[in-house]
Formats: structure tokens, C-alpha cells, sequence
């Protein structure tokens, strides 16, 4: 070759190697990288190429550091070709490769890290470049003529390998192809490695984003409830959402869904603290409002100064409505009926953190075949996207108007995806369907009379509802409990307000007053009158609380149920 045709020809190899840096590499997915890879080779280094990656490699695991006394298990993950080649067979992409310890490859490359090199293919040559005997005639039925195959090495670690042909009246590969297929190995797997390290980091980030998630719906009263969460698509968009159900006493379901701003792993680091800390707080069953409030002073105190989106809300199965609040989130949608959709009125307090509170509650009534859908932003949210929020809310209110209650409840509205067809964030969904019926038989609430009668009341609901459930050994303790909560009432609380008793997985029984003060176990001494009405409430029940209400308290009580079948027989248990 002339000095002049040298000089043009390492100047256009210099300028091929350096597109690669555009063409390879583009996005953090294996597959998607080895496909750049030899779709990059073809035509203009081979007429066909190969990508192979070991198996540790597409578990985010790290590759071959040295030899080892077994062949690494690998898998085909790209082939490019040119037409003429379309006869030939190699491994079927995304299936195991078939070992050959004779194949030049695996011998060269996989065992001694090196380049295998053949210029001119002989007749028992293509035994050692092809799988099977089969695949070895067809790559000579078809002129394969010149083959080469390069390791896929990056910071000392075989990642797999890349295996080049020339067929037809090309020229065979020269030492110099050999050079810049080496070239272009290193920077591929440069690639392949980083696509690697964030897969892995992603399926970190997601495990323990699913492992700070509930595993399971509670058993919730008079309330069918649905979760999902989907995983972006994105590598950076795992982070810190989340949801949560809670079943609260009286019957009552707390409903969380939140989005810690930020990605990675301190973002789901964050959401799993405030996570914790809401549920402690819906627990000791404090309003959402309030709980809103407490979360804010917890996010203050988080040392990474991340702020956080939060919804909450609590349903009332006694009177079918959600009480409400909103930590700038995305508002509720009220799905009333098959073709009708709507974004519920919900005061949109500061983000957590923001040290801006107080926050605001409202109250939602859902009809009976409605549902309301709480989610996070990662459901509509596109990176790349030029439509404004609104429009974006507006496509989420329209395909929810469109689904049947089944497929809401079968939460397919996480199946939706944004304009641009890939999920950028990640997402949350809860869908909550109250009951036609929430609970028939099951939950009773009374009135109470605010004088001197209505202890005897109290005893006489209590216990002829027990003996209709055919629950009368818990009839005893039951008196004994309302005697002293309705007596509290009346003495501390300015008299009993309602009563109500829920038969669920467990008997609950509650009255609630317009006292302020929530009641606290006092240590009595043998001269105290009384002080000993709530240590006997605590010996003899499973649990018991109070938490404050807009127009005073209500305190609860919780009794484990008989294990023995009652006479109206095995109760359903309630649909999720």
C-alpha cells in the first residue's frame, strides 16, 4: 500500500474509533449496548458480528478476574449482519451460548484473554470458529472466509467477547483490523461495565425500595384496597415513593402515599423513615392533619435536607366518608361511576420539610361503586415531555374514566404509561373501593343519652348485640369496659356522645365525648377512690387508645375473639 492510501486509511480507522463514542453507549442497558456494538462493526469493519456477555455480568455481578478451572457460563445477547449472511445460525440472542473448548474464542479470548485472529478460513478451520458442526458449514456455505474475535475486558475483568467475519470477494481481516477491533473491545466494555454497575444499582435501589413497602393488604373494614408500585424504567428515576394502608380501631383505614424528592439510594433511605414515622402516628391514631404536621418536624430533622410530597387519608366505614390532607401532593381522584372521573378539592399544604404548616383537612364522601385513586407524580410525569401538569392530570382523569371498576381495582391504571412511552420515574397507586353494604351486621353505632342512664344503656346494647352474635363470653368483660368508658365520659368528658361496637377480626368497642383530655393510666394507691378503671381495661383487653376528634375524644377498646365458630356461622372474610 502506498504512504498516502496508509496515511487515508489510519486517518478514517482514527475517525471510526471516535463515532464510536456517539454510537456506543447510549443508554445504561446491557442489551441495548451490546446491540450498539455490532450494529456499529456492521458493514464497515465486518460483514457480521457478535456480542457475547457472561452470565455474572447480566446478574450485576462482576465478570472473570482471572482464569478458572470451569468455562464461565456466557449468553448471546446482539448479531448483526449484512444480508448475505442471513443463512448462517448463531446462538439465538438472549439463549446460552453452546461451549466449545475447541472453539478459538473461548480457548484465546475467554481463557487467555488475547485476540484470536484467522485471516483465511481453511476447511477444518470453521470447526474451531463456530459452536456446532452444523453452524461451521453454514458460515462456509454462505463464503465466510476471515474471522476474528476480540475479549471485552474493563478494568482488569473479562466481560465477554466480540467475534467478527468477512465473507465474498472482501479482503480478508488484517493485523491492523485486529488492532482496531482491540481498541474498540476496550471502549465497548468500558460501556458494558457502566451499564452493568447501574443495572445493579438500580435492582439495589428497587429491592430495598420493595422491601420498605407493605407486603401484603391488611385486612381493612368495610374497604377494598389496592396497591401497586411500578419501577421506572430509568435507572435514575428509582427512588422514594411510597404507600401504605393502615387498619386503624373503630374500623377505620389510614390511606398514605408519598414521593421523597430526589432519586437513588437516599432518597428510598428517606422514604422508609417517613414511612416509619407516619405509621407510628396513624398508630396513635392523631388526624391526618396532624399527622401531616408531625411528619414535617420529622423531615426537619432528617440530615439530608430532603423534602417530601405526601397524601393522607382516613375512611370512616360508620358514615362512608375519607378525611383528607394533602402535603402538596397531587389531588385525589374520585372515580364516581364508569365514565366519570374527577379530581377531588383537597387544600394543598407545603411539601414536608418545608417548615410551612399548619395543614388543612377536608372531607370526601365516595358513593358506594365509587373509588378514590391516590398516586404519585411518576405516574404522569415524563422527562421529556412538553405538556404542563394540567394537561398531564387531564390524560390520567380521562384513561381512569374510561376503565371499569374491575380494572381499577385491578390497578391497571399503573399500566399506563406517558406520552413518550417509557416510564421515566417511578410510581405508586392505591385504589380504595368502599363497600355497597361497608359493614352489614358487622358495625353498629348508637346515641347515647348524656345522663345518669346511659351506662345502663351502654350495658344493655353491648350485651344483647354480643349474645345476637353469639359472642356471650366476652359479655362479662364487655360490661365491665363500657361501664367504666361511659362513666368516664359523663364525670371527665361532659357526657357520652356515641357508641359504636365492630365485629371485624377482633370486637371493638369505643365511646367518644366533648372532654379535650385524653385519658392516661394512674397509679392508685389503697386509699385512691378511684384510678383503677383503665389498669383493669389494660389486664383484660387485648390493647385500648384514644385519639382526639373535631368535637372532642374517643376512647377504644380491643378484644380478641373467640376461636371457636359462633352460630350464625364462618364469617366471610372481607374482599381486598
Amino acid at each position: 500500500m502506498a504512504p498516502l492510501a496508509r496515511r487515508r486509511s489510519a486517518r478514517a480507522r482514527l475517525a471510526w474509533l471516535n463515532e464510536a463514542s456517539d454510537r456506543i453507549g447510549t443508554t445504561l442497558d446491557l442489551h441495548r449496548t451490546a446491540q450498539e456494538v455490532t450494529d456499529f462493526c456492521v458493514p464497515w469493519l465486518a460483514d457480521a458480528a457478535a456480542v457475547d456477555l457472561l452470565e455474572s455480568v447480566l446478574l450485576g455481578e462482576e465478570g472473570a478476574r482471572g482464569a478458572t478451572a470451569a468455562p464461565p457460563a456466557m449468553r448471546a445477547m446482539a448479531v448483526s449482519r449484512i444480508p448475505e449472511l442471513g443463512g448462517i445460525a448463531p446462538d439465538p440472542v438472549g439463549e446460552p451460548t453452546t461451549y466449545n473448548p475447541d472453539m478459538l474464542a473461548h480457548r484465546l479470548c475467554v481463557g487467555l484473554r488475547r485476540p484470536a485472529f484467522l485471516p483465511r478460513l481453511g476447511p477444518h478451520d470453521y470447526a474451531s470458529v463456530a459452536p456446532t458442526p452444523d453452524a461451521g458449514e453454514q458460515l462456509r456455505a454462505a463464503g465466510v472466509h476471515s474471522y476474528m474475535a476480540v475479549p471485552l475486558v474493563a478494568r482488569g475483568v473479562l466481560l465477554g467477547i466480540a467475534d467478527f467475519v468477512r465473507c465474498g470477494s472482501r479482503p480478508p481481516f488484517t493485523r491492523a483490523d485486529v488492532a482496531l477491533a482491540t481498541q474498540l473491545a476496550s471502549k465497548a466494555a468500558v460501556y458494558v461495565d457502566n451499564a452493568r454497575l447501574y443495572g445493579r444499582e438500580r435492582e439495589h435501589v428497587v429491592s430495598l425500595q420493595r422491601s420498605l413497602l407493605p407486603r401484603a393488604m391488611p385486612r381493612t373494614a368495610g374497604l377494598g384496597v389496592a396497591g401497586r408500585y411500578a419501577p421506572a424504567d430509568h435507572p435514575h428515576g428509582v427512588g422514594g415513593d411510597w404507600f401504605d394502608v393502615i387498619a386503624l380501631p373503630g374500623g377505620r383505614t389510614a390511606l398514605v402515599v408519598g414521593d421523597v424528592m430526589g432519586h437513588g439510594l437516599p432518597a428510598a433511605a428517606t422514604m422508609g423513615r417517613l414511612r416509619t414515622v407516619a405509621r407510628t402516628l396513624l398508630h396513635l391514631d392523631l388526624a391526618p392533619e396532624r399527622v401531616l404536621a408531625r411528619l414535617d418536624l420529622a423531615a426537619r430533622d432528617l440530615e439530608d435536607d430532603q423534602v417530601a410530597t405526601c397524601l393522607c387519608a382516613v375512611y370512616d366505614p360508620a358514615s362512608a366518608t375519607y378525611t383528607v390532607a394533602s402535603a402538596g401532593h397531587p389531588p385525589p381522584l374520585l372515580v364516581l361511576a364508569p365514565g366519570s372521573a374527577e379530581y377531588a378539592t383537597v387544600p394543598a399544604g407545603a411539601p414536608l420539610g418545608a417548615g410551612v404548616i399548619p395543614y388543612d383537612a377536608t372531607r370526601l364522601t365516595v358513593p358506594a361503586h365509587g373509588r378514590l385513586v391516590l398516586y404519585s407524580d411518576g405516574l404522569v410525569k415524563s422527562r421529556h415531555s412538553r405538556e404542563d401538569v394540567d394537561e398531564l392530570l387531564e390524560g390520567l382523569r380521562t384513561t381512569a374514566a374510561g376503565l371499569s371498576g374491575e380494572e381499577l381495582d385491578d390497578c391497571r391504571l399503573a399500566e399506563t404509561l406517558p406520552s413518550t412511552g417509557t416510564r421515566y420515574d417511578e410510581s405508586v397507586l392505591l385504589v380504595a373501593a368502599g363497600r355497597p353494604e361497608p359493614l352489614a351486621g358487622e358495625l353498629h353505632v348508637w346515641r347515647l343519652p348524656p345522663d345518669g342512664t346511659a351506662a345502663a344503656t351502654a350495658r344493655g346494647l353491648v350485651t344483647g348485640q354480643l349474645a345476637r352474635w353469639g359472642l356471650q363470653e366476652l359479655a362479662d368483660v364487655s360490661e365491665l369496659v363500657v361501664s367504666e368508658l361511659v362513666g368516664n365520659a359523663l364525670r371527665y368528658g361532659g357526657g357520652p356522645g356515641e357508641l359504636r361496637l365492630l365485629r371485624h377480626e377482633r370486637l371493638m368497642l369505643e365511646v367518644s365525648d366533648r372532654g379535650p383530655d385524653l385519658p392516661q393510666i394512674q397509679h392508685a394507691t389503697e386509699s385512691d377512690e378511684g384510678g383503677r378503671g383503665l389498669q383493669l381495661i389494660n389486664m383484660l383487653c387485648r390493647r385500648w387508645g384514644s385519639c382526639r376528634i373535631p368535637d372532642g375524644k374517643v376512647v377504644w377498646v380491643e378484644q380478641d375473639l373467640p376461636t371457636a365458630p359462633h352460630p350464625d356461622g364462618p364469617r366471610p372474610a372481607p374482599a381486598h
